[in-house]
């Protein structure tokens, strides 16, 4: 047993957590997740409406008598979901703890408090996640930029990032990006965490809603199989290497706007390489530890491989740096 601050605070078995993901966090893995002692997020906006959001909690509920949470994330757009009914739909249903990525969740603050939510808010570094912490959210998933989907535009990787944030905060600490296995859950607990979280390593478990045919290229693919795009327009996101990622990049390298890669670019397009295991289809997020990633488990077996490799990591192999 790991027991952490963020186990205790937030009622769960394990310290790893399965945070959002766009069109993959869905009932049957955060359930799954949840059975397993870990926590796993609803992606809310992966729902259609904010109704259909109530009846996927209401699906997860029929799967799961464990904790569970909802990611809301919040970015700019021409055309903004309507956020604030998506935040009611988080309340009236019940969920007790949510995590926040994108802008500054301060504003639906009040809300999660009155309805005794606890937030785990997504940062990319230290500066934002003091931020976060003095806005008063109860823990910081920090990235480091090994992680797929957006790493900032620090490029601090999780070695330094990690203990940077431990020593500034006060709060707990998920660290997340490059995280696949009990090696780097010790790690991450040995720098200053309080737990982790998979968003790769939990795209490829068997109750995870994408084709078969991804999954199986993550297998296949090594750490060296990503691509950056979007670097020109300071707002890089690491995604997986294929044809349509390598255009995008290509594109910018010769000078052009987002105007220029935005059909390419398309979430429409990204969800059917999820939906249809066209690899090709368009981009599709995955980090750096896909090279790690050697078999496609169900999230039982995962979290508690996790677990008693970690055990042995820092009962056995750690043990015996330690002279007597």
């Amino acid at each position: 047993m790991l027991r952490t601050r963020f186990t205790e605070i937030f009622g769960i078995e394990h310290p790893i957590v399965q945070g959002g993901m766009m069109w993959v966090g869905r009932a049957e893995l955060v359930a799954a997740v949840a059975n397993a002692g870990g926590l796993g997020f609803i992606t809310a906006l992966t729902q259609p409406t904010p109704d259909d959001l109530r009846r996927e909690i209401e699906r997860t509920r029929e799967l799961t008598d464990k904790p569970f949470g909802v990611n809301l994330t919040v970015l700019p757009s021409i055309n903004p979901p309507p956020y604030e009914e998506y935040v009611r739909a988080i309340v009236d249903s019940g969920i007790k703890i949510v995590e926040t990525a994108g802008s500054n969740p301060e504003p639906f603050l009040p809300a999660y408090r009155e309805a005794g939510i606890k937030v785990v808010h997504k940062c990319t570094s230290v500066r934002h996640a003091l931020k976060a912490q003095k806005i008063g959210v109860d823990a910081v998933s920090i990235d480091g930029f090994e992680c797929a989907g957006h790493p900032g535009e620090d490029d601090v990787p999780g070695l330094v990032l990690i203990p940077a944030a431990a020593r500034a905060l006060t709060i707990p600490i998920v660290a997340s990006g490059g995280i696949a296995d009990a090696r780097g859950m010790v790690a991450a607990l040995a720098l200053g965490a309080d737990g982790v979280n998979m968003g790769t390593r939990f795209l490829c478990t068997q109750e995870s809603s994408i084709d078969q045919q991804v999954k199986e290229q993550i297998v296949a693919n090594s750490e060296r199989d990503t691509q950056l795009i979007f670097r020109t327009m300071h707002n890089t996101a690491r995604v997986a290497d294929n044809e349509i990622s390598r255009k995008v990049v290509e594109i910018e390298k010769a000078g052009g706007k987002f105007e220029d890669v935005r059909e390419l670019v398309s979430g429409a397009r990204g969800r059917r390489v999820f939906e249809e295991g066209d690899l090709d289809a368009g981009i599709w997020s995955v980090g750096l530890c896909q090279g790690l990633i050697e078999d496609i488990p169900t999230c039982a077996e995962l979290i508690g491989r996790m677990v008693s490799e970690a055990e042995e990591l820092i009962n056995a192999r750690l043990a015996r740096f330690v002279s007597a």
